[in-house]
């Protein structure tokens, strides 16, 4: 009988030796699909949709009005590369190889305003993603107001540290071109700017999951963005000509969308956290941080919305001195204090953080890029989750049966869901938006509606969330969490929008009912002249009149349209 092998079994020891330290970086890398990587497709758009939110991040904290263009260009069957350039206020060398080739790196994290960006993942793990589908460096192009030259650097993330690997760095006479549709127009340069390039394993497709759809609705979302955008394909093979190229010709023209508005959003300013959105554990870290000699100055300085009054009756409640030094608090009575805050009703926090689109904007967004008959839009007032700051605005656009050929009467609405400015485009089942608008009750207003579905009709339902922190599902940033306080703003303003909906409805209804009956009427006003004339006896000449006289007639009663 032969012997079985012993199987060796671990100590403590071995597998201690084992442990070692996971770089953020190499986490990512094997989990690429959390940020929006899992496809060949999704990937060419999330590179894309990283590199636009920072171009337009960059253009309106600098005050400038954003140009930006996007080229796709194929390299090969399954290889493109996208370079998108912008005319913002570039980027200083010195930060160029952090922010596009280390993860967890950008100035937005720690700030309480709104922003497109959040953690500082988005463009460099497209670059990490180019890297590991190509092995290709990823090259940026930056020139600022102050300096004579721009910079050109390639950069490489080391993903067992987290850390930029500059393969080249040179000075090169660079300024961002805007190539315009029109071929009689001249190209347009700005003083400063920055280009991204990243070459990957992608796949170009259109349709409703595509990078055009992704700019399409970043040109109504940001209705102040001028926007070049094409696709450069390699030529086909012809099949009657021995699978030979077809002739290339020339280059395909730039898609331009313009500007709707000529001015930029309101900036949003920075806010503290406020007390009734912090947890225990950030509570405790928060005091521990602070710079404050007294518990009540961490409170009143550390915190919005608590005042010295407001300070002084969290301490009695906690039963702790104002003049207690913080980092003892943060050891000992946390709780206590954590619970007392909670129990004080402070001032929501305030909302200057806050850059909604605004009503006018959207209707000029939407009128722009949607061939439509009715347009609305609804901004409602700031509220909070969690402590912070948000905003919910909700428009629509109805088109005319058949107006429209992309909005067919019997087909489910279209949704579009932004936040911060940003277009959604996967993950619709699981997002706060799209609950919102399944639990509308639109029979109300005029639409048909299967059970616990999306409304019929030709209409687009645009939904915007601006937040200082948007509640998204995963890393990837795809879908808004379901908060309460959310989905019950977004139905407030969908229901607003579908009552206005249903007025205009209502009222094409009357006028159509109004046109029936008067071209029941005029078809036999002829017949009525000419049954007078019998009766009374008169001439042609007096049936003409007579008719034109009942044709007046109708034109001044109520049936008139």
């Amino acid at each position: 009988m032969a012997k079985t092998k012993p199987v060796r079994k671990e100590t403590a020891e071995t597998m201690g030796a084992r442990q070692r330290e996971i770089s953020v970086s190499e986490f990512f890398l094997k989990n690429r699909h959390l940020l929006g990587f899992d496809s060949p497709r999704k990937a060419l758009l999330t590179a894309v949709k990283e590199a636009v939110d920072n171009s337009l991040d960059a253009c309106e904290e600098a005050g400038i009005l954003p140009a930006i263009s996007v080229e796709l260009r194929q390299l090969a069957e399954t290889r493109y590369v996208v370079h998108v350039t912008d005319n913002g206020p570039g980027v200083v060398r010195k930060q160029v190889p952090k922010i596009f080739a280390k993860l967890l790196y950008g100035s937005k994290f720690h700030r309480l305003r709104m922003s497109r960006g959040q953690q500082g993942i988005g463009i460099s793990a497209a670059g990490m993603y180019g890297q590991l589908t190509t092995g290709r460096a990823t090259r940026i192009w930056s020139k600022t107001q102050r300096q004579a030259h721009a910079h050109r650097i390639a950069v490489q993330i080391d993903t067992k540290t987290n850390k930029p690997v500059i393969l080249e760095d040179e000075e090169v006479d660079w300024v961002p071109t805007f190539s315009m549709d029109d071929p009689t127009t001249q190209p347009q340069t700005a003083v400063h700017g920055t280009c991204v390039s990243i070459e990957m394993e992608a796949a170009y497709v259109r349709g409703r999951l595509s990078v055009d759809e992704f700019l399409k609705q970043c040109a109504i979302v940001n209705p102040h963005l001028q926007l070049h955008y094409r696709v450069v394909l390699l030529p086909k093979k012809d099949p009657k000509n021995n699978g030979q190229d077809v002739l290339p010709g020339t280059e395909p023209p730039w898609c331009t969308f313009r500007r709707g508005v000529e001015i930029l959003p309101p900036p949003s300013g920075e806010i503290k956290p406020h007390p009734h959105g912090v947890e225990l554990g950030v509570l405790i870290q928060m005091l521990k941080d602070s710079g404050a000699r007294t518990l009540k100055v961490a409170l009143t300085q550390d915190f919005s919305r608590v005042s010295d009054k407001a300070a002084h009756y969290i301490c009695d409640t906690a039963g702790l001195s104002p003049k207690a030094h913080p980092r003892r608090i943060a050891h000992q009575e946390s709780e206590a204090l954590f619970k007392a805050i909670n129990a004080v009703k402070l001032m929501r926090p305030p909302t200057d953080c806050l850059a909604p689109i605004g009503e006018e904007q959207m209707l000029a967004g939407l009128q722009k890029e949607i061939k439509a008959d009715f347009y609305t839009a609804v901004t409602r007032h700031p509220t909070v989750y969690r402590g912070n700051p948000f905003q919910v605005e909700v428009g629509l656009a109805y088109a005319r049966p058949g107006e429209n050929a992309d909005l067919g009467h019997d087909d489910p609405v279209r949704v579009l869901r932004f936040a911060n400015r940003v277009p959604l485009l996967y993950m619709g089942g699981g997002c706060a938006i799209t609950r919102a608008v399944n639990t509308v009750n639109w029979k109300a207003y005029g639409l048909a509606q299967p059970k616990g579905g999306l409304p019929l009709g030709p209409l687009v339902i645009m939904a915007h969330m601006a937040s200082v922190w948007v509640p998204f599902t995963s890393e990837s940033k795809e879908a808004v969490a379901h908060y309460p306080e959310i989905i019950r703003e977004l139905t407030f303003a969908l229901q607003e929008c579908g009552r206005r909906l249903s007025v205009y409805l209502n009222k094409r209804k009357r006028a159509a009912e109004a046109e029936r009956k008067r071209g029941y009427i005029e078809k036999y006003i002829p017949h009525l002249a000419l049954g007078l004339r019998e009766v009374l006896q008169f001439d042609e000449t007096e049936q003409d009149r007579v008719q034109q006289a009942l044709q007046e007639m109708l034109e001044r009663s109520h049936l008139q349209l």
